[in-house]
């Protein structure tokens, strides 16, 4: 499926966790072909435009048998799931033993299953792909090892936590620069012109099956960041990036599919220049928990062209989750403005309902939860509402709360508009970030405010609010927010053409 909407909802789902409940549920092992149509519609809402199957490809025993081996790694799954069984313990989806669907979920046959009924919906599919490693049994590993950073026996005896040994071979264990090595993978060479090439022909593979692709970690194989950790183990730094060289190669086959990016540290900007149609944007997200309307204000100044291309996201299998980071009428808050600010959006299953345990991604199921039907309800109004009024079209801006001397309450308010061509409605959201009732005078700056009366109408609460073109243009829109309060309006002139 091809015409991706420039700036997509997506819904992530960790796909072992979700069919072990659906299994639980009907009694009977679901696989990725068996799930039901309501099931189907639950993780496709109104309003989502792209589902992420987190974490479908083939798993690693190899890589299962030194998690399970390590102390820290069985403490973890303990704490997440106290009534922990072995089974429960499913290996982790980033420790790829090959790109081929896993049996448990039905192979790749269920996978075109799944694709077809999300399909149905007008809803793609977006899978993984990690560049960083593999497996220890993958099949590169005995086949092709000159795709990977080499190590000696010396290197084993003096820190054999951060080296393999495999085969005939030494392997470095995967990592990220700013931490211990992971346990269960082995570190693949981004300077090795055949692992490029190598890279670009999998993702070939996985294009053939989905609409987008997620690419974990993607700052690691940069030449700076991949040099800066491996430098002196590998062979000299190539003149070309990994990511250009590897998405040229694959645009050739699939121009459409649509490539994101986990990125951190600064670099989502780069990895967009090097090809990614979107990049993580972790950093509003820690703005938003941290509750600093300044600061995130801050952030949304950026140049829109940039945004437009970030993934905002309150919570992914990364991150704790949003309800136990905020309270309640602070996550609905932080949730308008994620819906309505520019860029893709990233939803994770379980969110919408106030989930507050996240699974380690080794673990095939979590802890029952309530449900809070209500939260739920508030958030698909939330996203259909965004959709079916088209909120996020046309020219976005950040506009400006002022306050008056004696009240500065103004600061914790986060507002922005979108002004479509077209003759269709403008939007205006405010929300006040903050736990104390604020108020404002917003200059909204619209060259046509007067001599007409403007109808606002809130859509997510229903209010209607008539104001004079001529007092708007002059002293801006007043607002009086309550604590944690937002508005999504639809500004209109009644009778204009």
């Amino acid at each position: 499926m091809s015409g991706w909407p420039d700036q997509p909802v997506i819904y992530e789902v960790n796909t072992a966790v979700w069919l072990n409940a659906l299994s639980r549920r009907s009694g009977r092992h679901t696989t990725l072909a068996d799930v039901s149509a309501r099931d189907w519609d639950a993780i496709t809402p109104r309003g989502v435009d792209a589902v992420w199957l987190m974490g479908v490809w083939r798993r690693s025993p190899a890589g299962l048998a030194l998690a399970v081996a390590d102390p820290e790694l069985r403490r973890a799954f303990r704490e997440a799931l106290p009534d922990l069984r072995p089974t429960d313990v499913f290996g982790s989806p980033y420790c790829v033993r090959q790109y081929v669907v896993d049996a448990a979920f039905g192979g790749p046959s269920a996978l075109a299953a799944a694709r077809g009924e999300l399909a149905d919906r007008g809803v793609r599919l977006i899978l993984d792909y990690v560049p960083n490693h593999v497996a220890p049994d993958h099949p590169w590993v005995t086949s092709r090892p000159e795709l990977f950073v080499p190590g000696g026996p010396q290197d084993v005896r003096a820190d054999p936590r951060a080296w393999l040994e495999l085969s005939e071979h030494v392997l470095a264990r995967g990592r990220d620069p700013y931490f211990p090595p992971w346990p269960d993978v082995v570190q693949l060479d981004a300077f090795s012109p055949d692992l490029r090439a190598a890279t670009a022909a999998t993702l070939a593979g996985i294009s053939d099956q989905c609409d987008g692709i997620r690419c974990d970690m993607a700052m690691l194989v940069t030449n700076p960041v991949f040099g800066a950790t491996w430098g002196g183990r590998v062979g000299p730094e190539p003149a070309e990036e990994f990511w250009p060289a590897v998405i040229g190669r694959l645009r050739a086959l699939h121009p459409d599919t649509v490539l994101v990016a986990e990125a951190y540290w600064d670099l989502e900007r780069t990895l967009q220049q090097q090809g990614f149609s979107f990049c993580y944007d972790k950093q509003l997200r820690d703005r938003v928990v941290g509750q600093d309307p300044a600061s995130i204000r801050a952030h949304l100044g950026a140049d829109q062209g940039y945004q437009s291309r970030l993934v905002r996201f309150l919570e992914n299998h990364d991150e704790p989750r949003i309800a136990g980071q905020l309270p309640a009428a602070a996550g609905r808050a932080a949730a308008v403005a994620i819906a309505t600010v520019p860029g893709a959006t990233l939803w994770h299953e379980g969110q919408f309902e106030g989930r507050r345990a996240r699974p380690s991604v080794f673990l095939s199921r979590r802890p029952d939860e309530p449900t809070d039907h209500r939260l739920a309800e508030w958030h698909a109004h939330l996203i259909a509402t965004v959709a079916g009024h088209r909120v996020r079209r046309g020219a976005w801006r950040p506009l400006e709360p002022a306050g008056w001397p004696d009240n500065q309450s103004c600061r914790s308010i986060l507002a922005w508009c979108w002004l479509p061509g077209g003759g269709t409605s403008r939007h205006l959201v405010a929300v006040n970030f903050s736990g104390q009732p604020a108020q404002t005078r917003i200059p909204l700056g619209w060259p046509d405010l007067p001599g007409r009366r403007w109808r606002l109408t809130d859509l997510l609460g229903g209010e209607v609010f008539d104001r004079d073109g001529d007092d708007l243009a002059g002293s801006g829109l007043y607002l009086s927010l309550g604590p944690w309060q937002a508005h999504l309006l639809s500004v209109e002139s009644p009778g204009s053409s």
